[in-house]
């Protein structure tokens, strides 16, 4: 076997598509293997050890028997480096295989069958991040998902910070903890009560926290947005809508991950937006200007569109040059390209004989063109002989229906979103913020006044403070410890009466209110320290922490890693973060709400009655 394992591996580094910084990628042999690719079967069949191992001759043909291949591969002998080694050695597998290769999964989407309740980043934090794609059991995955304890409330409002008495739907929340645990965490209380939901999520652009190669990378953020809009469509009313900010590297794979969630027939309409009003002419291919914000509707029957309010420049198209009493004005003809009257002719009574141009047909009929006379609504020029048209009252036009290409003059664009966040930190450097205007245009067109919005991406707040300005509910969440600087920060000026973004536009005068909260962590503080660590002593030291007081994943066998931890110190930091990591339960990440009870945690009774009242208990 060891023979046939380094022929298979002196073969495979023959194809470039397999190596990856000099090595080659387990995954990707798999990939190419089951999707029978002709160049990797071409090179398997170049040898002769391989060949014999690995096809059957039926009839005249040479069958690839790929199911073999994918075990020989998986097998802990092939490609042993250090991490995956020792990573063996202590427990990490899943019946005798890579977790990450494991029959479940499909490797042309390789994780969408599992949970991706890992934490995430904003792609301008530079910042790498670690997820756990491990293929969960089903009673793994109800406890990953079962509602969370809530913890450190305080509640906001211009009187400053006040301890929490009582929570209601009333309130607004901003939501600290993992996006994905917090949406379940929502369900029991406000299932179908979201009028409109906006996200801006990592673009998994390779400079965000997606750090995986190839198509595992893709695999990876389209499964960890499908876990999250399958929840977010249980929270969505029936008339609501949910708005998703995506650039061009994921807008079409979105697109069609929501037609599968949503249903393609309740796809709205794919807006885009002018991010960018300079041209970067240090660009390789195209200078990019512009975002994606893709609408579906939880039921497009029922959804309703708004109309957005009129530009100036609309309306100076109106004039009132013969002192009409009903103001300014502009006209339209009186014929139309359809119709039946092929032989129309009206004669008004200034002796002007109108007949429709050649082609057209009359738009009214007469009895309507008389009605029109007599009510003065009808221009013929300067001279009163002109071909007549109908005037269009300026008063009587209403909003507009909103169309699906918005220029940076009407909804903003990056730089003016820049200035509104200096305005709130000064040197907090967040690189893809939206500006007050984009979000208020979004929920003019889905919401009306007192609907509840949710952002469960907030990043800099932008939904929060323009929800608040223009007078919606809204629930806020993110993971990251900024939400401190930004989102609550931002919105205790809000309340303060600040005059940035659309302040003016709504004469915002300052008030209101909102309750933080966050989920309660557990082994989510251990990992924060892992994070944070920079030496390998430190490493070890959090190790000899998780065995006395974390919830270690059953899989692990402690004695084991105590007993070989000179192959651990051997790990590069990042391999044993990522280690440390993987060993701990993920379900215990947070506490459950059904332990609130429980004196390990010690929970306080102030925060009990409140998780009651959150959950619909009291």
């Amino acid at each position: 076997m060891q023979n046939l394992l380094q022929k298979l591996i002196g073969t495979l580094k023959n194809d470039e598509r397999l190596i990856i910084e000099g090595r080659l990628v387990k995954n990707k042999v798999v990939e190419l293997a089951l999707a029978m690719d002709e160049g990797l079967i071409s090179l398997l069949l170049g040898n002769e050890s391989i060949k014999k191992h690995f096809f059957k001759e039926i009839g005249r043909a040479l069958v690839f028997d790929k199911v073999a291949f994918q075990s020989f591969v998986s097998n802990k002998q092939f490609l042993p480096d250090s991490y995956t080694a020792f990573k063996n050695k202590i427990g990490l597998t899943a019946d005798r295989e890579y977790l990450t290769e494991s029959k479940e999964v499909v490797l042309s989407w390789a994780y969408k069958d599992c949970v991706l309740e890992g934490g995430q980043t904003k792609e301008d934090q530079k910042r790498k991040e670690i997820f756990w794609n491990e293929t969960l059991a089903p009673d793994e995955i109800d406890r990953l998902l079962a509602p969370k304890a809530l913890s450190n409330f305080k509640k906001y409002d211009k009187n400053g910070e006040h301890k929490v008495g009582t929570i209601s739907l009333d309130d607004n929340l901003i939501i600290k903890g993992n996006n994905l645990l917090a949406l379940h965490s929502l369900k029991n209380k406000y299932t179908g009560k979201v009028k409109l939901i906006y996200i801006d999520p990592p673009y998994n652009t390779g400079s965000d926290s997606f750090g995986y190669n190839d198509s595992f990378n893709h695999s990876t953020w389209l499964t960890f947005m499908k876990n999250r809009l399958e929840v977010a469509k249980e929270l969505l009313r029936d008339d609501g809508s949910i708005w998703i900010n995506i650039d061009d590297d994921e807008s079409h794979y979105l697109k069609i991950l929501c037609d599968e969630v949503l249903g393609r027939e309740n796809f709205v309409a794919n807006i885009v937006w002018q991010k960018k009003y300079t041209i970067s002419n240090d660009a390789k291919y195209f200078s990019d200007n512009h975002d994606h914000i893709i609408v579906f509707a939880k039921n497009k029957e029922m959804f309703v569109v708004n109309g957005i309010d009129r530009t100036q420049e609309q309306n100076a198209r109106y004039k009132n040059p013969d002192d009409d009493i009903n103001g300014e004005w502009m006209t339209q003809p009186l014929h139309a390209k359809s119709g039946n009257d092929t032989n129309f002719s009206y004669k008004f009574k200034n002796g002007v004989v109108w007949e429709p141009p050649r082609g057209t047909y009359p738009r009214y009929s007469k009895e309507s063109l008389s009605r029109f006379e007599f009510e003065s609504r009808l221009w013929f020029g300067k001279d009163g002989k002109a071909v007549p048209r109908l005037k269009k009252y300026l008063k009587d036009m209403g909003n507009v229906r909103p169309a699906t290409i918005w220029l940076h003059q009407e909804a903003g664009n990056n730089d003016e979103a820049n200035k509104e966040i200096k305005q709130v930190v000064e040197d907090f450097n967040f690189s893809t913020p939206k500006p007050e205007r984009l979000l208020q245009r979004i929920f003019a067109i889905g919401s009306t006044e007192k609907d509840l919005i949710l952002d469960f991406y907030s990043g800099s707040g932008t939904s929060g403070a323009v929800a608040h300005k223009m007078k919606r509910k809204y629930i806020m969440i993110e993971q990251m410890d900024y939400i401190h600087e930004l989102p609550e920060t931002r919105l205790k000026k809000v309340i303060d009466g600040e005059q940035g973004g659309i302040s003016k536009s709504v004469d915002w005068q300052g008030g209101g209110s909102f309750t933080y909260c966050e989920l309660t962590q557990h082994n989510a503080n251990i990992i924060d320290k892992i994070e944070k660590a920079s030496t390998t002593e430190s490493l070890k030291l959090i190790w000899h922490e998780i065995e006395k007081t974390g919830f270690i994943s059953y899989k692990i066998n402690p004695e084991t890693i105590n007993e070989n931890i000179h192959e651990f110190e051997a790990l590069t930091i990042e391999e044993k973060k990522q280690l440390l990591i993987a060993i701990l339960d993920k379900n215990q990440l947070y506490v459950n709400y059904s332990e609130i009870e429980d004196g390990d945690y010690q929970i306080p009774e102030d925060d009990k009655k409140l998780n009651k009242q959150f959950y619909g208990e009291v």
